[in-house]
């Protein structure tokens, strides 16, 4: 994966590409590798399950970095909150989106949700755009606000190392190969935006059809701010597989179609979900617990896309508990 993202760019520059055409492939092959590095390699890093030693977890887990994200912020936001609080209103900000957007049931509806399953791939697509702009530095205020970040100069340094890497990206995906390259600029960042397009598409589908679909509950806390379920049944309630029997699929995504094993032990390496899943399924059904699964990705895709029109519609606005 790492060589599939750096890779065409190395290649961009060295061989000095004039063909629009190959100019564009070579970033669309990028953009697949970058997201195969968010996917398998700085996901499990990040989690602590990359390897069992935890300093080169830590090399690893700056691959984000390297795509163009905070290692810091994605554990706050991923590990702590999404792992902790899956699918709660204004706890987990993988649901916590803009308003164009409606992805729980608890959140606020708009006329236009009735669209959002039609025009949500486009914003898909701009999901990393966003990550490698602005999303970091809203989300270090917010998480300070939180109660984060909260050690002497910690937010400080935060923003500082996260300008830092962010130069780092965007010199070696746009800068260098603008120097490079025999081609107008504003060619070569269509095509960088591409690469974009293809890394955001492909993580927010992945992540989303995980947890947005017709099977998932989106509990509520009560007044107390306490939660029904134990965790782990909050994990097994809010969290659905897809494409189990599917090999090269898994290797490909990093084992993320495993999302209910990862949910419940995310400190044990992706290579070991398709046995475990074996494990966890028999003891859910022994005890009458959900194991919500689908046979493939595209049978995924279809019911995220019917939870996404049925969310859009006015009369689904109470939460699913």
């Amino acid at each position: 994966m790492v060589s599939l993202f750096f890779g065409p760019l190395l290649a961009l520059c060295i061989f000095q590409v004039s063909s629009p055409y190959l100019l564009f492939a070579l970033y669309i092959i990028s953009g697949f590798g970058m997201a195969g590095i968010g996917m398998g390699i700085m996901h499990d890093a990040l989690h602590g399950s990359f390897t069992k030693n935890k300093q080169l977890n830590k090399l690893m887990g700056y691959s984000i970095n390297l795509i163009g994200a905070s290692a810091s912020i994605w554990k706050i936001q991923h590990n702590v909150l999404h792992h902790t609080y899956t699918n709660v209103p204004e706890a987990d900000d993988d649901i916590n989106v803009p308003g164009v957007l409606r992805f729980s049931p608890n959140s606020k509806h708009r006329w236009f949700h009735q669209f959002q399953h039609v025009y949500v791939w486009p914003f898909y697509c701009l999901v990393t755009i966003i990550w490698t702009t602005v999303k970091d530095f809203s989300k270090i205020s917010r998480y300070y606000n939180m109660g984060f970040l909260n050690k002497k100069n910690e937010v400080r340094n935060e923003i500082l190392k996260t300008i830092l890497w962010k130069i780092i990206f965007f010199s070696y995906t746009l800068v260098l190969p603008a120097l490079f390259i025999p081609q107008s600029f504003w060619l070569i960042l269509l095509a960088h935006l591409c690469m974009q397009f293809i890394t955001g598409l492909c993580l927010s589908i992945i992540f989303q059809i995980a947890h947005v679909m017709p099977s998932s509950e989106f509990p509520v806390p009560d007044e107390a701010g306490l939660l029904e379920n134990n965790w782990s049944l909050h994990q097994l309630s809010t969290t659905t597989n897809f494409s189990p029997k599917n090999r090269w699929f898994s290797w490909l995504i990093g084992g993320l179609n495993y999302q209910i094993e990862h949910h419940l032990l995310p400190n044990i390496s992706h290579v070991h979900y398709r046995d475990l899943s074996v494990i966890v399924k028999q003891t859910a059904e022994e005890f009458g617990l959900p194991y919500h699964t689908r046979k493939d990705f595209l049978t995924a895709i279809a019911d995220h896309t019917r939870m996404l029109r049925d969310l859009g519609k006015k009369e689904m606005v109470t939460a699913v508990a």
